[in-house]
């Protein structure tokens, strides 16, 4: 089966079926074949059944000669496995989901499928997305392609080293602090978080549920897009989703040529100490590219952005020890041996749960205990809305704001995973987006002397997604950045 069929990008495959120029079947069984090749040293994958790929392909295939029309109709697509797949396991990375099997489609998964979206593959993520390299899932670390002693990032490190990899031309994320625009930087791909409340979460696996946010990871804003357009919009499952119409974008991003009547903010605040010189460089570079397509660069301050991670370390664990509270080994999932309830419980929760889900268990039990409460987190959802408020004063001057995703390039497994602090600063710039509830995108702007990626962040207003995506596009229609490819 020709490679080449895996260079398609999730646009380019939809129109190549439709062309007749090859079939489902084909062009999952190269991605397969692919996958089967490259998986033992990236562990980007953590379930693929070919058999089950194959019958679905086959049954596009099928639906397509008798004359279905639909544009997606047997295009691959990779789902991170936090994501709930009737009838495929999804053990969003942890030993305590062992076993058990999804009973039905999360509300993005149904979409797609009622799209004609063939699921590949499932793809790895840090335990209850709780991670910023993908080490601390309990099926092993997964390899950035770019250099595979790095790591992909995290949570959503598997979906971002699948589609660098070419083992997807699309794959689904979340992010809840940054998981899916971070791994899309340090692998070099595009990864967009639409405005909290835009894609249902009903069927992904909580963390934290005022911050989860499910989006697409794919080779360009265009496949991104595509993806967002498919699985947005209002859903009876989800009292949070919003009944605003999603439009279509994709046209919107497709026609994006240039930049000019549009102001970008740069924050100051965003090229503090820490940030790598060569992150620096590249992102003022892609600034002054966006400048050349015609764009106004406009100074703003987000002066309570420093407070973002403490904030965000005092909510999100707060809400995953409730979230978690569930698993207890009493209705699904892994049970330990034991003879008394209470001791069930107890081994259940300390065999299942990893070391930085413990971590943040019994850091958020303890913001939310009596007595600590109100010193913690009620100062920090104060904090957290004057955050928001600071996004809302500079998009009074700017229609988005740029400036880098990370502080870092992708660095060395094994290099943060003994400093919890040093791995959550990896956050700092993606954060402030969650706790906003806003849109956020990273679209990749270039290469370190070293050949790792980097990539440049787009954030805007909650509900202007398709505003960030057209700016992205522009900027990306006028770049090479997206058309390298790591050699594996």
């Amino acid at each position: 089966m020709s490679a080449d069929l895996c260079e398609l990008g999730f646009l380019e495959a939809a129109d190549a079926l439709a062309n007749r120029e090859t079939t489902s079947a084909e062009l999952t069984a190269a991605l397969l074949a692919r996958s089967e090749q490259l998986e033992p040293a990236l562990n980007a994958l953590t379930w693929r059944d070919a058999e089950a790929v194959k019958a679905a392909a086959t049954a596009a295939d099928e639906a397509r000669a008798a004359g279905d029309e639909r544009p997606l109709l047997g295009v691959p697509i990779a789902i991170k496995d936090l994501l709930n797949v009737q009838g495929q396991p999804c053990t969003a990375g942890s030993n305590i989901l062992k076993g058990y099997t999804a009973p039905y489609d999360a509300t993005v998964i149904a979409r797609l499928r009622a799209a004609g979206c063939v699921f590949v593959s499932r793809t790895n993520t840090d335990e209850f997305a709780m991670g910023g390299s993908t080490e601390t899932s309990a099926y092993g670390t997964t390899r950035n392609p770019w250099d595979p002693e790095r790591v992909p990032g995290g949570s959503s490190g598997g979906s971002a080293a699948a589609v660098a990899a070419r083992l997807a031309p699309a794959a689904l994320a979340s992010d809840t602090g940054g998981s899916i625009r971070q791994p899309a930087a340090f692998c070099g791909v595009t990864g967009f978080k639409p405005t909290y409340g835009r894609v249902s979460r009903y069927g992904c696996t909580a963390f934290a549920s005022s911050l989860d946010q499910v989006g697409p990871m794919a080779r360009t804003v265009e496949d991104a897009a595509a993806v967002y357009q498919v699985i947005a919009g209002l859903d009876p499952h989800d009292s949070t989703t919003s009944p605003r119409p999603v439009g279509d974008c994709l046209a919107d991003v497709r026609a994006a040529e240039d930049l000019k009547g549009v102001r970008l903010g740069l924050p100051k605040e965003y090229f503090a100490e820490g940030l790598d010189p060569e992150v620096e460089r590249l992102t003022r570079a892609a600034v002054e590219q966006c400048r050349g397509l015609g764009a106004e660069i406009v100074d703003v301050d987000l002066p309570n952005s420093k407070y973002g991670i403490a904030c965000y370390y005092i909510l999100a664990p707060a809400e995953a020890s409730a979230n978690l509270a569930r698993y207890d080994g009493v209705r699904y999932g892994f049970r330990a041996a034991a003879e008394e309830l209470q001791e069930m419980y107890e081994k259940t929760r300390a065999q299942g749960f990893g070391a930085e889900v413990k971590r943040r268990v019994i850091l958020g039990t303890y913001v939310l205990s009596s007595g600590f409460h109100d010193a913690y987190y009620l100062r920090a959802q104060k904090v957290r809305t004057l955050i928001r408020r600071d996004f809302d004063r500079a998009f009074e001057q700017c229609d988005a704001i740029v400036g880098p995703v990370t502080p870092t390039a992708a660095f060395k497994v094994g290099e943060k995973s003994a400093d919890p602090l040093q791995m959550y600063l990896g956050d700092i710039f993606t954060v402030n987006v969650n706790l906003a509830g806003i849109c956020g995108l990273s679209v990749p702007c270039g290469f370190t002397a070293g050949g790792l990626p980097a990539g440049l962040h787009v954030v805007g207003p909650a509900f202007e997604d398709a505003r960030i995506l057209t700016i992205a596009a522009a900027y990306q229609h006028a770049t090479e950045w997206h058309r390298k490819q790591p050699k594996i």
